[in-house]
């Protein structure tokens, strides 16, 4: 595999860069007020996701996030859906295990099968209102990004800086190893979520593999690869 070749200073503009435009009321922010949402019924209260009063917020929460992250675009079938569309997968999230959300990149040589089994998941409940649906990577893992945090959004972009296109043993080793060689500076970032009430911090923290993908995304955007 190629060696690493965004340094600490590559990283650090990276994210200022990024969270520069991560204000209360823009695009970016979409992210904090969804994982918060989900988040909230971490530990205790997973199944609740699913009930019946929360149902529809769950299907609301989930849907805004997608579509303010670009997944609902004309060239996309959930275009063509509502936000009912979620459901199966909704329930799905409220029946998950619950060490998903414990998941974190410095975790992952212990849950690579975990997490494409997550994705395996997420897939087949998109497709139970319409087989023929083919979710892609980049929705299924906006999804997992946005609900558990666990791993990177793997949109054009961040596919093309870090050579990654798939959920699977080899791309999550890729991603391991990028935040290997850069932990010290990774650490370093103690970013909390904005809560939509207030605009201010949460004591919610984002999740390593946040902010690898705010790096990936953003070395994507410029034309810029991590690795050598």
């Amino acid at each position: 595999m190629c060696d690493v070749k965004c340094t600490k200073k590559c990283i650090e503009k990276s994210m200022e860069k990024f969270l520069s435009e991560r204000t209360p009321t823009k695009r970016y922010a979409s992210f904090d007020y969804c994982y918060n949402y989900f988040y909230s019924f971490y530990p205790n209260n997973i199944s609740n996701i699913a009930s019946k009063d929360n149902i529809q917020t769950s299907c609301f929460q989930l849907g805004f996030y997608l579509a303010s992250w670009g997944m609902f675009r004309g060239s996309s079938k959930l275009l063509q859906k509502s936000v009912k569309y979620f459901k199966p997968l909704i329930r799905w999230i409220s029946n998950a295990d619950e060490e998903l959300w414990k998941i974190d990149v410095d975790s992952y040589e212990d849950n690579f099968q975990k997490i494409i089994n997550a994705a395996h998941g997420i897939r087949e409940a998109l497709k139970e209102n319409d087989n023929s649906f083919n979710p892609t990577e980049t929705l299924v893992t906006k999804i997992m990004l946005g609900v558990f945090g666990n791993i990177p959004a793997l949109d054009t972009y961040f596919s093309n800086s870090f050579g990654v296109r798939t959920v699977n043993e080899k791309g999550l080793k890729r991603i391991y190893k990028f935040y290997s060689q850069n932990k010290e500076v990774i650490d370093s970032f103690e970013i909390h979520t904005l809560d939509l009430a207030t605009g201010g911090k949460t004591n919610i923290k984002y999740k390593k593999a946040k902010i690898i993908d705010m790096v990936g995304f953003t070395q994507g955007l410029n034309g810029q690869k991590v690795f050598k």
